[in-house]
């Protein structure tokens, strides 16, 4: 495969990351509706943890570095949160 065609296809696979980040926003707002109808708070550190361990698990089977992929879901964790406080009508925390 030539260069191009990598890079069409890395593009291609960029285009579908962004396409699931907005879906797992989307799903982050339903959670939101789900812990107000349980009167849970927004940020549930158990439920973190075991989402960066499944992560970092699936990463050591795709042989892929799990700190990096911890790093992601933790990212990727923390802008749910964020979009829960924001729908929530809190604004971003610091």
């Amino acid at each position: 495969m030539t260069l191009e065609k990598v890079r069409e296809e890395i593009s291609r696979v960029d285009d579908e990351m962004v396409r699931l980040l907005a879906r797992r926003m989307e799903l982050a707002g339903q959670v939101l509706e789900e812990k107000r109808k349980l009167h849970m708070p927004i940020s549930d550190d158990r439920q973190n943890e075991l989402v960066l361990k499944r992560a970092m698990e699936r990463a050591t089977e795709l042989n892929i570095d799990p700190a990096g992929v911890k790093e992601i879901f933790s990212i990727l964790i923390r802008m749910s949160i964020d979009r829960q406080h924001e729908m929530a009508g809190e604004g971003k925390l610091p």
